[in-house]
C-alpha cells in the first residue's frame, strides 16, 4: 500500500516529537536548578556577610579597629577586591571546590568591611533597608531573567558607568567632599547596580546553555552568584545613604 497520502503520522516523526518535548521539559528543568544554585550561593553569602558584619561591629577588637583605624583597618577594606580578581583572573584555572572556598572566604572578609555601618547608621534603619533593596533586587532580577528583549547593549554602558562612579568617589573623598555631590553619587550608584542586576541575571540565564552538562556548570554558578552579590551590596550600601538613620 502507498503511505504518501496516508494522514497519520509516521512512526519517526511521532517519536521526534516526543524526543524534542522531552529535551525541552530537560532543559528548563535544568535550567531551573542552575539558577537556584546561583541564587542560593548568593543569598547565602550576603547572610553571611550580614552576620559576621554584626558580630565584628559589636566586639570590643572589631570596634577597637573600626574605630581606631590602622593599617589592619586598610587590610580589611581591600582584602574583598583582591578576592574578586582572583576569583574573576583565575577562574579558568582554579577548581571548582577552591572558587567555592574563595567565594565564602571572600563574604566573610566583606562582612568585616562592611561593619562600620554598624557604628553609623541605627539597626532599624539598616534592616528597613536591606528588606528594601530585597524586594527592588528580586524585581530587578525576575525582571533580567523573563523579559524578552536583549539586555546585552546594556553592558559596556553599565560597565562605564561603575568606573565613573569610582573616579567620582574617590575625587569627592579627597577633593570635593561635597554631601550633595555624595548623594548624587548615591542616586547614581543605586540606578547602575539595579540596572546591572537586570543586566547580570540574563547574561548568567543564557550561559546556561553553553555549559550546562560539563564541569564549567559548577563555576559558573559560583562567579554568576559573585556577580549578583555584587550587585546586591552595591545598591544596598548607596541606598542606605537615603534610608539610613543615624545614630
Amino acid at each position: 500500500m502507498d503511505n504518501r497520502t496516508d494522514p497519520r503520522p509516521t512512526g519517526f516523526g511521532y517519536a521526534g516529537t516526543l524526543e524534542a518535548g522531552r529535551s525541552d521539559v530537560a532543559f528548563d528543568q535544568g535550567l531551573r536548578s542552575y539558577m537556584l544554585s546561583v541564587y542560593n550561593y548568593m543569598t547565602s553569602g550576603v547572610l553571611l556577610t550580614g552576620i559576621v558584619a554584626m558580630l565584628f561591629a559589636n566586639s570590643a577588637f572589631g570596634q577597637n579597629i573600626l574605630v581606631n583605624g590602622g593599617a589592619l583597618r586598610w587590610v580589611i577594606m581591600l582584602a574583598p577586591l583582591a578576592f574578586v580578581m582572583v576569583m574573576s583572573f583565575g577562574m579558568n584555572r582554579l577548581s571548582t571546590v577552591a572558587l567555592q572556598a574563595l567565594f565564602w572566604a571572600f563574604a566573610t572578609v566583606m562582612g568585616l568591611s562592611m561593619a562600620s555601618i554598624f557604628l553609623v547608621y541605627t539597626g532599624a534603619s539598616i534592616a528597613q533597608t536591606f528588606f528594601a533593596t530585597a524586594a527592588a533586587f528580586a524585581g530587578l532580577s525576575l525582571f533580567g531573567y523573563t523579559t524578552k528583549k536583549d539586555l546585552s547593549g546594556w553592558g559596556t554602558f553599565l560597565i562605564m558607568g561603575v568606573v565613573g562612579l569610582l573616579v567620582a568617589m574617590l575625587l569627592n573623598a579627597f577633593v570635593f567632599q561635597s554631601g550633595t555631590m555624595t548623594l548624587a553619587i548615591s542616586a547614581i550608584g543605586v540606578l547602575i547596580f539595579a540596572g546591572l542586576t537586570a543586566y547580570d541575571t540574563q547574561k548568567i540565564k543564557s550561559v546556561y546553555a553553553h555549559v550546562a552538562g560539563t564541569e564549567m556548570m559548577g563555576k559558573v554558578v559560583i562567579m554568576g552568584a559573585l556577580n549578583l552579590y555584587l550587585d546586591f551590596v552595591n545598591m544596598f550600601t548607596f541606598l542606605l545613604s537615603f534610608m539610613g538613620g543615624r545614630d
